[in-house]
C-alpha cells in the first residue's frame, strides 16, 4: 500500500498516551477502512434515486417525475437485489466494530465512555444540520443516536454482544414485518378488509393517490423552490418524520447490527483470526442465500405492477431477511481481500475512501444538492434510473481519486477533523 495512505506521523505508544489524543493512522485497522471505503460507495448507489428523485420514488417507481420505463423498473430490480439495504447493513456493522475499536483505545489511555458519548453527539450534530439543511436522507442521526444506546453496552463480553444482536435483530425484523404486513393485508386481501373500519379503509385506498400528490409537490419545490424554501419545508413538514427515523429503523435493525459488528470485531472477525477457507464459505453462502431471497421477493412487485402495498411491503420488510445474510457475507470475503487488495493501488484508494467516510458521506449530499436542485444545476427529477448511475459512477470516480491525495497532505479528511477537533475540544494539526 502507498505510504501516504498507511503512514501517520509517529503514534504514541499507549502507556504514554493521553486521553485526549486521538486514534492516529498508526493505530487503524486498515481491513475495516477498506471494507468502509466500498460501503460508502454502495450507500450513494441506494441514496441516489431519493437524491434525484421524489423521496418516495426510493423504493416505488410509480413516483418518479415521468413514468417509469422498463429500464427504471429493471434498474429497481437490480438494486432492491443487490444494493438496498444490503450496504447499510453492512456500514452498520462496521459503525459498531469502530465504536469498540474507538473505546479499546481510548481505554488504553485512560479514557472512558464519556469521550465517545461526546463524540456522538457531535455526530448528532452534524446529523441534524445534514437533516434539515441538505438533505433528509440522513444517516448520521440515528447512528448517533444508537450508538449512545449501545455505550453501557460495551462492556458486555464479546459473544453476549453477538447473541443479543442477532436475537434483537430478528425480533425486529418480525416486528417489521407483522406491520408492514398489517398494511399490506389490509389494503390487499379481502378476508382482512372485510374488518376494517370504513374510515380506515378510505385512507388505505386513498394512500397512493395521497402519495403521488406529495411526490408532485416535492418535484415542484425541488425544481422552483429556493434554497431557503427547501430548508424551511423541511422543518416544517419533516421534523415529525425525523422522529419516527430515528426510532424505526435504528430500533428494529440498526442497533443490533451495531452490536453484532462489535462482537465480530471483538472475536477477531475483521483481523483475520478466523480459518480464511471457513470465512470463504460462511461469505459466499451469505451472499447467495441472501440475494435468493432478496430476488424472490423482489420479483413479486416487479412482475405484478408495482402495487403500492406491495411494494412497500417488500422494501421495508421482506427484503431484510436477506439484509444480514449478504452484509455478513460481504464482509467475510473483503476481510480476506483486504490484504491484498489493499497493496494495489485502488485498493489503497479504497482505503483512503474509507478513512475519510464521514467527509465523502457528507460531500456526497452537498454534491448532489448542487446537481438536482433548482436553484443550483437543477437537475432533479429529470433523470431516469439509468442516467441516475451515471452520476453515481462519475461521483464513485471523483471519491476514489480525491481522497488517497488528500491525506497525502493532510493528516485527516477535513470533517474527520473538525469532527475531532470537536471530539477532544482542542485544535489539531491538519497539513502532515
Amino acid at each position: 500500500m502507498d505510504d501516504s495512505v498507511t503512514a501517520a506521523v509517529e503514534p504514541v505508544p499507549a502507556a504514554a498516551a493521553t486521553p485526549d489524543q486521538p486514534v492516529d493512522a498508526g493505530e487503524r485497522l486498515a481491513t475495516l477502512d477498506f471494507i468502509r471505503g466500498i460501503a460508502v460507495l454502495g450507500i450513494l448507489f441506494a441514496n441516489i434515486t431519493a437524491f434525484g428523485q421524489p423521496y418516495v420514488a426510493y423504493f416505488w417507481p410509480e413516483a418518479l417525475a415521468e413514468p417509469a420505463t422498463a429500464g427504471d423498473k429493471a434498474v429497481w430490480l437490480f438494486q432492491q437485489v443487490f444494493v438496498d439495504h444490503k450496504f447499510r447493513g453492512l456500514f452498520s456493522l462496521l459503525f459498531g466494530a469502530g465504536i469498540y475499536l474507538f473505546m479499546e483505545r481510548a481505554w488504553a489511555r485512560g479514557g472512558s465512555r464519556w469521550l465517545q458519548f461526546r463524540r456522538l453527539f457531535w455526530l448528532l450534530v452534524f446529523g441534524l444540520a445534514h437533516y434539515f439543511l441538505i438533505w433528509r436522507g440522513d444517516i448520521l442521526t440515528p447512528y448517533a443516536v444508537c450508538g449512545m444506546l449501545a455505550l453501557p453496552l460495551l462492556r458486555w463480553p464479546a459473544k453476549r454482544q453477538l447473541k443479543v444482536g442477532i436475537v434483537a435483530y430478528v425480533l425486529g425484523l418480525l416486528l417489521v414485518t407483522g406491520l408492514m404486513g398489517g398494511q399490506f393485508a389490509a389494503a390487499n386481501i379481502a378476508q382482512v378488509q372485510a374488518r376494517v373500519p370504513a374510515d380506515q379503509k378510505e385512507q388505505i385506498a386513498a394512500a397512493p393517490a395521497r402519495t403521488l400528490k406529495s411526490a408532485r409537490e416535492e418535484v415542484t419545490l425541488y425544481r422552483e423552490g429556493s434554497y431557503g424554501e427547501i430548508v424551511a419545508t423541511t422543518v416544517r413538514e419533516e421534523s415529525g418524520q425525523l422522529v419516527q427515523e430515528i426510532v424505526f429503523v435504528p430500533l428494529t435493525e440498526t442497533l443490533a447490527l451495531m452490536l453484532i459488528g462489535m462482537g465480530l470485531y471483538r472475536l477477531g472477525f475483521f483481523s483475520g483470526a478466523f480459518d480464511p477457507a471457513r470465512m470463504r464459505r460462511w461469505g459466499w453462502t451469505g451472499i447467495i442465500a441472501g440475494l435468493s431471497v432478496s430476488l424472490a421477493f423482489a420479483l413479486w412487485p416487479y412482475l405484478t405492477g408495482f402495487d403500492f402495498f406491495t411494494t412497500l411491503f417488500v422494501f421495508n420488510s421482506l427484503d431484510r431477511i436477506g439484509q444480514l445474510p449478504i452484509a455478513l457475507g460481504l464482509a467475510a470475503l473483503l476481510v480476506q481481500w483486504a490484504p491484498a487488495a489493499t497493496r494495489t493501488d485502488l485498493g489503497s484508494r479504497f482505503v483512503a475512501t474509507g478513512r475519510m467516510a464521514f467527509s465523502n458521506y457528507l460531500g456526497t449530499s452537498i454534491l448532489m444538492m448542487l446537481v438536482f436542485h433548482g436553484w443550483a444545476l437543477g437537475l432533479f427529477g429529470r433523470l431516469h434510473r439509468v442516467e441516475l448511475f451515471g452520476v453515481v459512477l462519475l461521483t464513485w470516480i471523483a471519491m476514489v481519486a480525491w481522497s488517497k491525495p488528500w491525506l497525502a497532505h493532510f493528516r485527516y479528511g477535513p470533517l474527520e477533523w473538525l469532527w475531532r477537533c470537536l471530539t477532544y475540544w482542542k485544535l489539531f494539526p491538519l497539513r502532515r
